[in-house]
């Protein structure tokens, strides 16, 4: 199957953060756009303005008749959060459309380039993000497929300049483990950022997951390179050159890390020689290590030092990743999307290093059942890093309820000073009667959407 045999694409599920980014790559390049999703968001308002007609009904005969009558000329591409039983998917397969997921499509576009494909199970977002900007900062003619939306671009996809030769252009994906999409990419450079356990409703077993990541590294060209933040067990599961880094040893770490009016500041050392002093806008010990594996990966593709430390100097981070919401002498208040216990640490451990002398505040909401009852024990232990936690009811995502799965298996084992468990729609109370100095947000749920009225209220109170 060639691109280039079809006229029209529909998406089913087109507001979610891939699938909007892969919509827009169609609609710039001249393909006609539609597409469904179940609620209408921010981002389906942003492509709708963009030209792109979306409807949020599962109804057939919202599907354009051009669509309909010239099934040879349409591609549908589906996310698997859609379910068979949907109507529309169902029409589109008995009809004999062309269905491709995502991951199959995004496989397929970034085939034609050179491709540095970022995985993980944690840190992924803000990697890819960061390789991005550096390559966009250095004038490298490339393409980006991003799971968040960057603040330097107010958007999750770079689009590239013409190339008579794609090659020449490198495309930084996001290589998403959820569904083991990421096993449709064949990169040419890889950064590997994690490999912890998560996502057990698909693979069952921890085992499953670093298989599922063996195989991954084993796509990577042969003649390409694998940066491996140091430990993990892939090494021996590819063909290609590995090089490690992490916060403090291997191949790539930083030196001389130090924190000077909330910017991490450090020195990246490489096998050539150190970038010294890049400060880091974005805070967390975790985003200096992912700094490293981006700039890694830049020197490799040809960026000069001192380019890689001008544009991690620029780079503003990604939305719902330790975005600061209010920053004042007064209060503070930071949002975080972390859903799984090593983010929790990473992200409050950073906090605590960067306001030291407050009390922090943590309010978290947990996403999917499946996930608080497989890693409750280190949920709790995470969010102890906490002053004071206050714990909402669990995000079910894509997820039924599942008998005896609720916050309390978090709740139970946490030890900070205090902790209380409130709905959403008590939580601006709780909050007023606090009256916390530095409050954060953290989960992958729907709890940004209270981002506004916490906002109004640590600002005023």
């Amino acid at each position: 199957m060639t691109l280039d045999q079809f006229k029209y694409i529909y998406f089913l599920g087109i507001g979610g953060i891939g699938m909007s980014a892969l919509a827009r790559w169609f609609k710039v390049n001249g393909y006609t756009v539609v597409g469904y999703d179940k609620t209408p968001t921010a981002l389906t308002d942003a492509l709708q303005a963009e030209g792109m007609a979306i409807h949020f009904t599962e109804d057939v005969d919202q599907i354009p008749v051009a669509f309909r009558e010239n099934s040879a000329e349409t591609l549908v591409i589906y996310t698997p959060a859609v379910p068979k039983t949907h109507a529309e998917y169902i029409y589109f397969t008995e009809k004999g459309f062309t269905l491709q997921k995502r991951s199959q499509v995004l496989g397929l576009l970034a085939g034609q380039m050179t491709t540095i494909g970022v995985a993980g199970t944690h840190g992924k977002t803000t990697t890819s993000s960061m390789v991005a900007h550096i390559l966009r900062a250095a004038g490298v003619n490339c393409a980006a497929f991003l799971g968040g939306i960057t603040n330097n671009y107010g958007t999750n996809f770079l689009l590239n300049e013409p190339a008579e030769d794609l090659r020449s252009v490198v495309c930084v994906v996001e290589a998403d483990e959820f569904d083991r999409s990421f096993l449709t990419l064949f990169p040419t450079y890889a950064i590997v950022t994690s490999t912890d356990a998560d996502h057990l409703d698909i693979y069952g077993a921890h085992d499953a997951v670093l298989e599922s990541f063996g195989k991954f590294v084993n796509q990577i060209e042969t003649d390409g390179i694998l940066f491996m933040k140091q430990g993990l067990s892939l090494a021996d599961k590819t063909k290609a050159e590995v090089r490690q880094y992490s916060l403090k040893a291997g191949d790539y770490y930083s030196q001389n890390l130090r924190i000077d009016q909330a910017a991490f500041i450090f020195d990246l050392v490489h096998p050539k020689g150190i970038i010294a002093d890049i400060h880091l806008m974005v805070p967390g010990f975790h985003n200096v290590e992912n700094a490293v594996a981006a700039g890694a990966v830049a020197l490799e593709v040809g960026v000069a030092p001192e380019a890689i430390r001008s544009a991690l100097t620029t780079y503003r981070g990604v939305r719902r990743r330790f975005e600061y919401i209010v920053k004042t002498d007064e209060a503070v208040l930071i949002d975080d999307y972390a859903h799984h216990p090593a983010e929790v640490q990473a992200f409050l451990s950073s906090v605590k290093a960067l306001y030291p002398d407050q009390e922090l505040t943590a309010i978290f909401q947990p996403h999917l059942f499946s996930r608080t009852r497989d890693f409750a024990e280190g949920f709790a232990e995470s969010l102890s890093i906490a002053d004071n936690v206050i714990l909402l009811d669990i995000y079910p995502a894509r997820e039924l309820p599942m008998e005896g799965v609720t916050s309390d298996l978090i709740f139970r084992g946490v030890h900070s000073k205090t902790k209380q468990k409130c709905t959403k729609a008590e939580l601006p109370d709780v909050v007023r009667k606090m009256k916390p100095s530095l409050l954060v947000t953290i989960g992958a749920g729907d709890i940004d959407q209270l981002l506004p009225t916490l906002k109004s209220i640590v600002t005023y109170q």
